[in-house]
């Protein structure tokens, strides 16, 4: 009898609240090598990465305590911050 190969579903932390959850279940935000910062919704952008829930509470705990800024080691603008709350999918 051969064993079935479980397959591990990988685990991201989020910057907000800091807890470990599904990578699939988070939102990736990307540094890329050109010093840009935008929402990575395919999850596959080359760059820094930092994981964050898909949570309007989440993001603004990120953006008040600088998490994602330490998380992406480039300061966040206001306007970026904005961009992120606005992009965020299904209107959350």
């Amino acid at each position: 009898m051969k064993q079935q190969k479980i397959k591990k579903v990988p685990q991201r932390k989020c910057v907000g609240c800091g807890e470990m959850k599904d990578k699939k279940s988070l939102l990736r935000i990307v540094r890329s090598p050109e010093g840009e910062i935008s929402l990575d919704l395919t999850g596959k952008k080359s760059g820094r990465g930092a994981y964050v829930c898909r949570s309007r509470e989440c993001i603004k705990k990120a953006v008040k305590e600088k998490r994602l800024e330490r998380a992406l080691e480039k300061p966040v603008t206001e306007e970026v911050y904005a961009k992120l709350l606005e992009d965020l999918p299904d209107g959350q």
